[in-house]
C-alpha cells in the first residue's frame, strides 16, 4: 500500500476506533464495565463519560486530519500528539483497576504501546513528507 493511502487509513480508522470507544463509553457505560471489569456499572464521579468525552474530541481530530493532512501536512503532527498524550492512560488504568477481564487485561495492555508506535510513525511522516519537498 502506497504511503498516501496508508496514512490516509491510519487516520480513519484510528477515528472510527475512538468514535466506537466513545459510543460505548458514554451511551454504554454498563457495556463498558461488563467487557472491561465483569463488575457493574459504578462510576459516581462520571470519570467514564468524562474519558468518552476526550475519546471524541481524538475522533474529531483524527477525521479532519484524514481529509486535511495532504494539503496541511502539521495535522499529522496533531494526530500524532493526540496518541502520544495517551500513551500511558491504558496501562495506568489497567494497573489501578481493580476488577479487569481477560479482554480488558489484553486491550489495556496492547493500547500503550500502539499509540506509542503510531504517534511516532506520524512523527515521521510528517518530517518525512517536510523533507521531500
Amino acid at each position: 500500500m502506497h504511503a498516501m493511502h496508508r496514512i490516509r487509513w491510519l487516520l480513519f480508522s484510528l477515528a472510527l476506533f475512538d468514535c466506537g470507544l466513545f459510543t460505548v463509553g458514554f451511551f454504554a457505560p454498563s457495556l463498558w464495565f461488563a467487557i472491561f471489569h465483569g463488575a457493574p456499572y459504578i462510576d459516581p464521579q462520571a470519570l467514564l463519560p468524562r474519558t468518552a468525552a476526550a475519546w471524541a474530541a481524538f475522533a474529531l481530530l483524527q477525521t479532519i486530519a484524514a481529509f486535511k493532512w495532504k494539503e496541511r501536512p502539521e495535522w499529522l503532527l496533531v494526530v500524532a500528539g493526540v496518541r502520544l498524550s495517551d500513551m500511558f492512560t491504558d496501562w495506568t488504568y489497567l494497573a489501578l483497576c481493580h476488577d479487569v477481564t481477560w479482554f480488558g487485561r489484553l486491550s489495556l495492555a496492547a493500547v500503550s504501546p500502539a499509540n506509542l508506535v503510531i504517534g511516532l510513525y506520524l512523527w515521521r511522516a510528517y518530517f518525512r513528507l517536510q523533507a521531500s519537498k
